[in-house]
Order: C-alpha cells, then sequence, then structure tokens
C-alpha cells in the first residue's frame, strides 16, 4: 500500500456509510477496490453525486456536505473516482494504470454501486466534469437514471470557443477599466497564462468588485502589499506549473487526469491570442495521453435524455459559461437553467444552493426551481471554495 492511500485510509477512519465494492480485472485495468460513502436516510431512489476534476476525492473533502444534506433528508451517494485516494490503487497495492482512466469505466464504477446498493434508480448529480461523467452514464445506463442535476456543465471538448469568447469579452475586448488593466499588464509582460488564471478566478469567485481592485493593485507593482498577497494566493489557487501537486484524497489530477487530455481535450491547441484557455493545462499537458476522442456526442445524446434536468449554472461561470446550459436545455426534452450570482462549480462555491436544488428534484418540485433564485443566492456560503472571496476581499 502507498503511503499515500495510507495516510487517506487514517484521515477516512471513522467515515460515516462508507463501504467498498470489488471491481473486476477488464482490458484496460487490473481488479481494483471502488470505495464510496452512503448517508442519510435511506429511499428507494438516493441520489449519486460526482465532483469536478478529474481528481477530486470525493470521501474526505465533502464530509460536511454529506452532513447538511443528511439534515435536509437527502439519501447521498458519492463514489471516490478510480484512480483517486481510497479508489487509487489495485487489489495488489499498486497505482492503478493509466490505461484504467476512461469515462466510461467510471460510469461503469457509478452503475456497479448502485448494484451494490441494490438501487434499480436513482438522481445523478455532478459538477463540471462530474456533469459529464453523470451525462454519460444516462447515455450508457439510461435505465439508472431517475434525474439529474448538472451543476456547471461540461459538455464538450469544442466548447473551447465559448470560453475564449466569454473570457475576452469580458477582460480584453471591452471598453471597461478591468479591462484596459488587463491589457496594460499583458502589455507589460505579465505572462499571459498566470494573467489568465488569476483574473479568471478572481472574477468567478468575486466578480468586478474583487477583480477591479486586484489588477489595479498589480499594476502599482508594489510587493509587500496586501493585495500583492492576493495575487499570489490566487496564484497558488488557480494556476498550474510544470509539476503535477497532489493533496492525497483530497485532489489527485496525476492520475485522473489523463481522462481530461484522452477524451475530453484538455491539451487543446492554444491559438495564439492573449488570454487563451487553452494556456491553462498546457504546462502539464507533455505528461498526460495526446487527445483521442471524446466517448459519446452529449450534444445529440441529451436529445435522448427522458428524465427531468436541471441545469444550475452561475452567472459568472468563464470556464462552462451560461451558453452552454442553455444549449443543453434547448436540447433535452425536459430541462430547464437555474441561473444563480456565482461562479464555476456551485458544488464547491455555493453548495446550499446545489443541495436546494436537489431537494427539489427529489420532491418532484423542480418546475418551481426557476423561481426560487433570490433565495437560492441568498443562502449562506460554505463551500470548499466559498470562503476564499471574503479573505481575497479583505486584502485588496
Amino acid at each position: 500500500m502507498t503511503r499515500g492511500r495510507v495516510l487517506v485510509s487514517a484521515l477516512a477512519l471513522g467515515t460515516t456509510g462508507m463501504r467498498s465494492v470489488r471491481r473486476p480485472a477488464d482490458g484496460i485495468g487490473p481488479a481494483f477496490d471502488l470505495t464510496y460513502v452512503r448517508t442519510g436516510p435511506r429511499t428507494r431512489r438516493p441520489t449519486v453525486l460526482v465532483p469536478g476534476g478529474p481528481g477530486l476525492g470525493s470521501v474526505l473533502p465533502y464530509r460536511g456536505l454529506r452532513r447538511g444534506a443528511a439534515r435536509l433528508g437527502l439519501d447521498l451517494i458519492m463514489v471516490e473516482h478510480r484512480g483517486v485516494g481510497l479508489s487509487r490503487t489495485d487489489t495488489s497495492g499498486r497505482d492503478l494504470p493509466v490505461s484504467a482512466m476512461r469515462i466510461a469505466a467510471v460510469a461503469g464504477d457509478i452503475a456497479a454501486v448502485l448494484d451494490r446498493e441494490a438501487v434499480d434508480s436513482a438522481y445523478l448529480a455532478g459538477s463540471s466534469y462530474g456533469s459529464y461523467v453523470v451525462s454519460c452514464v444516462g447515455v450508457l445506463y439510461p435505465e439508472r437514471v431517475a434525474g439529474m442535476v448538472l451543476d456547471s456543465a461540461l459538455q464538450s471538448s469544442t466548447d473551447i470557443d465559448l470560453e475564449r469568447r466569454a473570457v475576452r469579452s469580458l477582460f480584453w475586448d471591452a471598453d471597461t477599466a478591468i479591462a484596459a488593466d488587463v491589457r496594460r499588464l499583458y502589455a507589460r509582460g505579465e505572462d499571459g497564462r498566470r494573467l489568465l488564471d488569476v483574473v479568471r478566478a478572481a472574477y468567478e469567485l468575486g466578480g468586478p468588485e474583487l477583480l477591479g481592485p486586484l489588477v489595479r493593485g498589480r499594476l502599482r507593482g508594489r510587493v509587500w502589499t496586501p493585495d500583492a498577497a492576493a495575487w499570489r494566493l490566487l496564484e497558488a489557487y488557480a494556476t498550474r506549473d510544470g509539476s503535477l501537486a497532489r493533496v492525497p484524497g483530497v485532489y489527485e489530477f496525476d492520475l485522473a487526469g489523463a481522462i481530461g487530455f484522452r477524451e475530453l481535450g484538455y491539451g487543446t491547441p492554444t491559438d495564439g491570442r492573449p488570454l487563451d484557455p487553452a494556456l491553462t493545462y498546457a504546462p502539464v499537458a507533455h505528461q498526460f495521453p495526446g487527445f483521442d476522442k471524446e466517448p459519446v456526442d452529449l450534444s445529440r445524446e441529451a436529445s435522448r435524455f427522458t428524465w427531468p434536468t436541471v441545469l444550475l449554472s452561475g452567472t459568472r461561470d468563464l470556464r462552462t459559461p451560461p451558453d452552454i446550459a442553455d444549449r443543453v436545455a434547448s436540447i433535452a426534452p425536459d430541462a430547464a437553467v437555474t441561473r444563480i450570482e456565482n461562479g464555476h462549480s456551485a458544488l464547491d462555491t455555493h453548495p446550499a444552493a446545489l443541495m436546494r436544488a436537489l431537494e427539489y428534484l427529489v420532491t418532484g418540485r423542480y418546475d418551481a426551481l426557476a423561481g426560487q433564485v433570490d433565495a437560492l443566492n441568498a443562502l449562506p456560503r460554505r463551500g470548499v471554495s466559498a470562503r476564499l472571496p471574503t479573505l481575497l476581499a479583505g486584502l485588496v
């Protein structure tokens, strides 16, 4: 057993509802034990919640969220992603191979957990990359789906063009003070990739109220100031270098990240223009397989979804812009968008809104959710990243 697995196992001791199911060897990888947790009151149709990534853990990071979901009466299942945390190693204790990192296999893992729990069908909820996973479950195992919540819907590698347009329309082409300051930073030699990542993260987390003072402070060029500290903090939060930082059980991109490059186009070539979102993963692309193809065509398959689908979309989301959710809603037969004041991934930045959306779906009131936007926005923000905007705002 690897040291990382020993550490995660120790931290996970006493986790409520933790179980495992043996996944057999197949054509892409060896046998391994897939860990999952189920919490809350048992129901005939639980909810399976899949975080983003690929690489985010499920067991350790979301214990507080599961307690809150249980108080709402939600029967919640979270599956530790293959290649991550408690599902990282095979039965002999070796890391799973990169060949085992496939979205269809991840969807099969979820189906295996439902089998293990004797669940015929479940509500599925996914955030960002997780939304792609649960959509693929819908394509491959449609009989297992009772309804869906797609939070910050990720749909196609070709949506990089929507990302480019969303970022540049705000921070490069706009006739605003913020865009002018971003252009000045770029012109004076600010690293283009780091500039993109920090500006995008600041806007998603705190909007122009956070971003404006941040870029003005950067232009002043002072080093030992609170706004300079805020910039460095956002660099640590949002940017990547050539290493594959790993926090065992929390974020393990080094294995699961192969899915992003091989099947979701994370290594898309840059277009040579400023503020290109394709720059984000460029420093680590050489460490992963090249793009093969997407496992399914969701732009076509969504039209075959026969279940109610709630699309939770943030007004400031620049990584999965609101246009994507609108497109899915126009394709899927029974889908509607609920737009909230938020950035990317309500699961991590406004989980109370996601839990409320799930509650409405499970109780059959999803049609009324769009009328609850003000109430969703007013819910307290206690997510993994929800406290970061308050910290940053105190520095700028």
